[in-house]
């Protein structure tokens, strides 16, 4: 495989990712992810058996019932189903970073041992819902509102571009709970159940990444318990914290892992369509564009898992990574949107072809550079955070 440099990796996780591939093969074959896409449905029986091999809880302290905090190991997880599938790579993402990750770095104490195990467990899943139809990246502009009705929260608006949610526990919503607050200090986080009264879920249809759906979601006086508020009752109106900490650093790396495991699949496929397809008597991995594109592909491959595993390891020491991870971000998604798509000019008219899987990556990949704080995003992050260095 094009990308096994990952030089972080613990003995353990590299035991580990040689049984997330042997399962990968066994109960993710390439016919059952081109159904999961062409049905857009969440295989509900493979993620639950991918929990039982214990992988939703690497980012959990073992005495909430995970395997200890490991980045490294997650990211490896999220790149590895990403080669095969969307429809589980995400739902992953859900459980084990939106949800465990989260509820680490986020929850009470009481939060911690009332959510954890079941997430570890697999038996748990967040969606974002942070987004609005007139809020893109300036999230501290949500007009989704929060107010407390004695041991009541009451909560109004609209969400949109929330993946998961249909498929989801809860909805970890970015609400402003108080109007006439100042900027940044009138956002509370609030998790509210996907099947709650006055909660209405609309599917987006989309182009690719398929399974988890992307939602449109309106809240209409949908009460939860105060016990729902994420970090308990200290944390109102200092939601702004919560979202702008480590886990918005991780999130970022999630999405590298997933571009990054698009891009490793379409470099191996198109390296096995060179080496078999013919033209004018000899395979094209012998015509000298050909062999150039696939050295390139290799080339930014090699140099994304450098970038991603070294932001990687300054969030898995828990230090200051903004610039880092967003120049991980940056960079792997546009590179192996790169990588995917001259896949599909090596293969031809059959990488824009429903039954072969390049054209399910491409329609995948292209989504990378927008997801987790869009490129422009990144930059701008990029450049005004290392001024103030």
């Amino acid at each position: 495989m094009a990308t096994d440099t990952n030089r972080y990796l613990s003995d353990d996780a590299l035991e580990l990712r040689e049984v997330v591939r042997r399962f990968v093969e066994r109960e993710m074959p390439r016919s059952a992810a081109a159904e999961w896409d062409r049905t857009s449905e969440f295989p509900r029986p493979v993620f639950d058996k991918l929990a039982e091999l214990g992988v939703m809880g690497l980012a959990i302290p073992e005495e909430y019932g995970g395997a200890g905090r490991d980045i490294h190991a997650t990211l490896m997880v999220i790149e590895e189903l990403s080669k095969r599938s969307m429809a589980v790579a995400i739902p992953y993402i859900m459980a084990s970073c939106y949800a465990g990750m989260t509820v680490v770095e986020c929850a009470d104490e009481e939060q911690k041992k009332r959510w954890l195990p079941q997430i570890a467990a697999g038996r748990m899943r967040f969606a974002y819902g942070w987004t609005e139809p007139d809020v893109g990246a300036d999230l501290a502009s949500v007009t989704t509102t929060v107010r407390r009705d004695g041991a009541e929260l009451v909560v109004n608006g609209a969400k949109r571009f929330c993946t998961g949610a249909g498929i989801s526990d809860y909805i970890y919503t970015l609400a402003n709970s108080d109007p006439a607050g100042a900027r940044y200090k009138n956002l509370s986080l609030v998790l509210v159940p996907s099947d709650a009264p006055g909660v209405t879920i609309t599917a987006v249809e989309t182009m690719g990444v398929k399974g988890s759906k992307t939602t449109d979601v309106s809240f209409d006086d949908v009460r939860v318990p105060v016990d729902n508020l994420m970090g308990g009752e200290e944390t109102w109106n200092k939601g702004w914290s919560l979202i702008t900490g480590a886990g918005l650093d991780i999130e970022k790396l999630e999405v590298a892992a997933m571009s990054l495991g698009l891009g490793s699949a379409a470099y191996d496929d198109a390296l096995e369509y060179a080496q078999q397809r013919e033209q004018c008597g000899v395979p094209i991995l012998r015509h000298q564009s050909v062999a150039h594109t696939l050295a390139d592909m290799r080339v930014q491959l090699y140099a994304s898992r450098l970038v991603l595993d070294d932001a990687a390891e300054l969030a898995h020491r828990n230090e200051r990574c903004g610039v880092e991870t967003s120049m991980a971000k940056l960079f792997v998604t546009e590179a192996c949107k790169s990588v995917v798509l001259d896949a599909q000019t090596v293969a031809g008219a059959y990488g824009y072809v429903r039954d072969f899987d390049i054209e399910r990556y491409v329609r995948d990949v292209l989504l990378m550079p927008i997801i987790g704080g869009s490129s422009a995003i990144q930059r701008n992050n990029i450049h005004n955070w290392s001024r103030r260095k």
